[in-house]
């Protein structure tokens, strides 16, 4: 098998979904393993793969995603570690907290090991996946990873250090995206908007605002001035966003997530 996926949950299905759906590897070439009955079933049944209950027939593949939580990686490894595998194999991690270093030592030898970090919009085709590679990996070998990263959203190599911050920029902020979201539906309702309408507005403004950043190559601060007119109704929403701490709350919880991520 050319892909084997270990863990078959919301992340790995936009994972095998992407590559199926670019054409990176056929589905007769992926292979996902899952703790039920209930899981291979409906991954086997949405994506035609092969799927099995045994966690080491997965870990035969060429590439091997542990797409498992991080809580279960030591449990996972000891199960597939002991298996007589090519060198050439490839493991790519998708856990918070879980070091190259500590999945070299958990599978106790020299291994290929790309650490990444993808988000929920992976689902939808628009993740963004942090990648680390450790030593053993060669230029081509990374390329080939970032191929299959990018079929579900954009990828980018960085540092390792930079991972703990990763988890608190891109991995857990859908959720306060969608928190925004949905408060400004709120906000919209107590106006008067029906709440099927508010959500979609609130929706395409965040969408909208965010590919302007993305395609303008404006500093955010300049594309918000432009919002605001002298004496007009968005610097006053901005003033009491200011005055109620709207930046250092977001700050704040950025950095709890990044300490928990580094306690992990």
């Amino acid at each position: 098998m050319e892909l084997g996926f270990i863990g078959a949950g919301n992340m790995a299905q936009a994972i095998i979904g992407g590559i199926i759906n670019n054409g990176i590897v056929s589905k007769d070439e992926i292979i996902a393993s899952a703790a039920t009955n209930e899981t291979i079933t409906k991954v086997a049944q949405k994506f035609g793969i092969r799927t099995t209950l045994d966690n080491r027939e997965a870990a035969k593949a060429k590439i091997l995603f542990l797409a498992v939580k991080p809580v279960y990686y030591k449990q996972v490894i000891d199960e597939i570690k002991d298996l007589e595998l090519d060198d050439s194999q490839i493991i790519i991690t998708i856990a918070a907290g879980k070091s190259v270093e500590w999945v070299e030592s958990a599978f106790g030898g020299k291994r290929k090991i790309i650490r990444t970090m993808p988000n929920t919009p992976a689902l939808v085709g628009e993740g963004i996946t942090a990648v680390c590679p450790n030593s053993n990996i060669t230029e081509g070998e990374l390329e080939k990873a970032l191929k299959l990263l990018r079929s579900f959203g954009k990828a980018e190599v960085v540092k390792e250090s930079m991972m703990d911050a990763v988890v608190a920029v891109s991995g857990s902020s859908p959720a306060y995206v969608f928190m925004f979201i949905e408060a400004m539906a709120d906000a919209a309702v107590a106006e008067g908007m029906p709440r099927k309408q508010a959500y979609q507005f609130a929706a395409q403004s965040v969408l909208g605002s965010a590919r302007m950043v993305l395609e303008t190559g404006k500093h955010p601060g300049e594309l918000k001035d432009m919002v605001c007119s002298p004496a007009g109704t968005t610097i006053e929403a901005v003033r009491v966003l200011e005055k109620t701490g709207f930046r250092s709350s977001i700050m704040e919880c950025m950095k709890e997530c990044a300490d928990k991520s580094r306690s992990i």
